[in-house]
């Protein structure tokens, strides 16, 4: 059984499947739309029926319905003929019900059947009494019979049904519609969502007190960029705010308000503590991230907007590409000293990266040019593209250059011969969603398509890259093939999600109204003015394009994230769960792990189980392993396994709380094997950041406890409690055993 609620003030009841003789059910008694409509059930020896239902309108009524059955038994219904016809009624025209237990299974009858001859009336209706204010959401716990409504005005009151008297009513903050609200199984927790300040909470209304309380960028995110150590992830708004996110969790832990009055387009770190952020207020900012507030303002002698931002290594150097004089200026960040103004380029300079002592910029004006930062009277060296350049990216081995163009070509460039390598088309990789305006098919669109955006992964063999598109591309540079692709969304309501539009709301000159693409034909909310014969009020409605304005591996290359216009995707790479079949016999099964444990062949069991590749197998062989044999079986493992023998005690370590023994793990690998990952520090830089992002982690979930003696003493007195406990428990067994003897 199916209850709706429409924008024509009625709600209608219908079933999912075809019931013969039901007719569907019209509820009407509001003024203004429905905005929840929930059923309400009851129990009984025959099973579960539906009681009722409760719909909420606009205008804040609540109206409660009333279900009165009429006979159990259908006409016929006793007749073994009539029971046929309906079930063969049922077959051919796709209704027959799927049984539950929860449904009357002795009949053989669903709900739709016993409401063939049921009537509906009202039983009451009540107010919610918010004067001036307008219902936005509604959610409902049959369980706890608890009513929750959201309204424009920030308010939301929870209400217990069907009394409908009032429990909490507390607000969000003023002018904050409270547009989405859901409440758990339980009916304890409580989310409310405000798309107008990207706020989303999680309340506990026994307790009254917040589990989760989140707020993104007002105005959309515009840029990111990751911590030298990947636990943090910087963003920037277009609200000129600045927030930190654990990259672990996905929660943002701080934001830093008035940062910029105007949009911020870049955002970098100097070092694991410093922020530096770009913006078009013509201002450059380093921000504090011990005590969370700005300590340096870099500018230049006459305003500009800037649109890229880079440091050097040492932290010390920041230079910023602008857009009105095409000049790349240079600051020292601890006196902020203005030190240089490059100039050279032609069109505003919107991509700016550095690599040792060199500077790489990216202009629309088709050029990329390198720069001797701290050499002075060095002319710059020019790259001459087909087309504007709109992104760049070094290896991390400073000999490569990848650059992006508006032809949406990736150009490769050799550093020290300054010579083309190769180029990349991605227009097709990339090309896919239609528009609302595109006069062409997504399939032959690829000339709109470019990437904005191209970073490469931590050991330089791939690349990724993302634009104007719903696709993320990653690509293997020394084959130049297409790896992956990546949707960022499938949301509906943005432009350029769906390959395919509707053919019925396109002409010859594109969309035929204002309200193309979708489904409703309906326009309730339209004004008229004076002496116009057709609902158009003079505004002028667009959607939010679907695109990716920046993407960015992180230091472990475990993961990448992507900024869009839904916000910031945290996508994973970790390869740790992919099977490998390699080194594999018959003998090598988790039973004979579990034989080679048992005999205490710590050492074959760990290799066994690596080479099984699986997480939950290698876990089990770590902790039975004794903390005397770690050194033994550490010295006794393979150098050809041992990158994966790291990443399998890292993510051990995340949740474990074996801290002590996983880091003896840790010692006892770098101490053994220290000379082959220092020869091979390529290979083993994934694991070995990775390791080192899990330790930082661990280490600030207990540094509140390290700071404070006294939680310390604490902890060893009740320690030394508990062995005192066991210690004459023990004694007292061993009393009352020779006693007994």
């Amino acid at each position: 059984v199916l209850l709706a609620g429409s924008r024509d003030t009625t709600a209608r009841i219908w079933t999912v499947n075809t019931t013969k003789d039901y007719s569907p059910v019209t509820l009407s008694d509001h003024k203004s739309r429905i905005i929840g409509a929930y059923f309400e059930h009851r129990s009984d020896m025959e099973g579960t029926k539906i009681d009722g239902c409760y719909t909420v309108s606009e205008d804040g009524a609540l109206v409660h319905w009333g279900c009165k059955y009429g006979s159990e038994n259908l006409p016929g219904g006793n007749n073994e003929d009539e029971v046929k016809v309906d079930e063969a009624i049922d077959f051919f025209t796709g209704g027959v019900p799927e049984f539950n237990f929860s449904e009357n299974v002795s009949s053989g009858k669903s709900q739709a059947h016993s409401l063939v001859q049921a009537s509906w009336r009202r039983n009451s209706r009540h107010y919610f009494h918010q004067e001036g204010t307008l219902v936005t959401s509604t959610a409902y716990c049959e369980k706890a019979h608890i009513l929750v409504v959201g309204f424009n005005s920030g308010v939301f009151g929870l209400y217990e049904l069907p009394s409908v008297s009032n429990i909490h009513t507390l607000s969000i903050g003023s002018n904050q519609a409270i547009k989405a609200s859901v409440l758990n199984g339980s009916g304890d927790w409580l989310a409310l969502g405000c798309p107008q300040t990207q706020q989303l909470l999680v309340w506990e209304w026994r307790s009254e007190t917040y589990v989760i309380k989140q707020r993104g960028h007002a105005y959309g995110m515009k840029t990111m960029a990751y911590s030298p150590d990947g636990v943090v992830i910087c963003t920037g708004g277009e609200d000129g705010k600045i927030k930190l996110w654990n990259a672990t969790n996905g929660f943002c832990y701080v934001t830093m308000e008035k940062t910029h009055t105007a949009p911020i387009t870049s955002v970098t770190f100097a070092n694991s503590s410093v922020v530096v952020s770009a913006s078009l207020d013509g201002t450059v900012r380093a921000h504090d991230l011990h005590r969370y507030r700005t300590f340096k303002t870099l500018t230049t002698p006459t305003p500009v907007q800037f649109l890229s931002l880079a440091v050097d290594a040492s932290g010390e150097i920041v230079a910023a590409g602008s857009s009105d004089d095409f000049h790349v200026y240079v600051w020292n960040l601890q006196t902020a000293k203005l030190l240089d103004v490059l100039n050279g380029h032609e069109g505003p300079v919107v991509a700016l990266s550095f690599t040792g002592g060199m500077l790489a910029s990216g202009s629309w004006d088709g050029t990329m040019k390198l720069w001797e930062v701290y050499k002075t009277n060095v002319p710059s060296e020019s790259f001459q593209h087909g087309s504007d350049v709109v992104c760049l990216a070094w290896r991390p081995d400073s000999k490569e250059l990848c650059t992006g163009t508006l032809g949406g070509l990736l150009t490769f460039w050799d550093r020290e011969s300054g010579k083309l390598k190769f180029e990349i088309d991605g227009r097709k990789d990339i090309s896919g969603g239609r528009k609302l305006n595109d006069r062409m098919t997504s399939d032959n669109n690829a000339n709109s398509r470019y990437f904005t955006s191209v970073c490469y992964s931590a050991d330089g063999s791939c690349v990724l890259a993302g634009g104007n598109s719903k696709y993320v591309c990653i690509y293997e540079v020394s084959q130049q093939i297409l790896l992956k692709k990546f949707t960022v969304t499938f949301n509906r309501s943005l432009d350029g999600t769906l390959d395919e539009l509707n053919s019925k709301y396109l002409g010859e000159g594109g969309p035929v109204d204002e309200d193309a693409g979708t489904d409703d034909e309906t326009n309730y909310n339209t004004l008229f003015l004076p002496g116009a014969k057709r609902g158009d009020d003079g505004s002028r409605k667009s959607r939010v394009e679907v695109l990716t304005s920046q993407v960015a591996f992180s230091c472990t290359g475990r993961e990448w994230s992507a900024v869009s216009g839904e916000g910031l995707h945290i996508y994973s790479l970790d390869d740790d769960m992919v099977f490998d079949p390699i080194f594999l016999t018959e003998s090598i099964t988790p039973a004979g792990i579990q034989a080679k444990l048992t005999l205490g062949e710590y050492g074959n069991a760990l290799r066994m189980a690596v080479h099984l590749n699986e997480y939950g197998l290698v876990k089990d062989v770590i902790e039975h392993t004794t903390p005397k044999s770690i050194p033994q079986v550490v010295r006794a493992f393979g150098i050809e396994n041992l990158e994966r023998l790291f990443q399998f005690v890292t993510k051990a370590m995340e949740n474990s709380p074996h801290l002590e023994f996983y880091l003896a793990w840790c010692l006892n690998m770098l101490q053994v094997h220290g000379n082959t990952v220092e020869k091979n520090r390529p290979t083993f830089m994934r694991a070995l950041r990775a390791m080192h992002k899990a330790i930082l982690t661990r280490l600030d979930d207990l540094s509140p406890i390290f700071d404070n003696k006294y939680n310390l003493a604490f902890i060893v007195e009740q320690a030394n409690l508990l062995k005192d406990e066991s210690f004459e428990q023990d004694n007292l067994l061993k009393d009352e055993s020779s006693m007994e003897k």
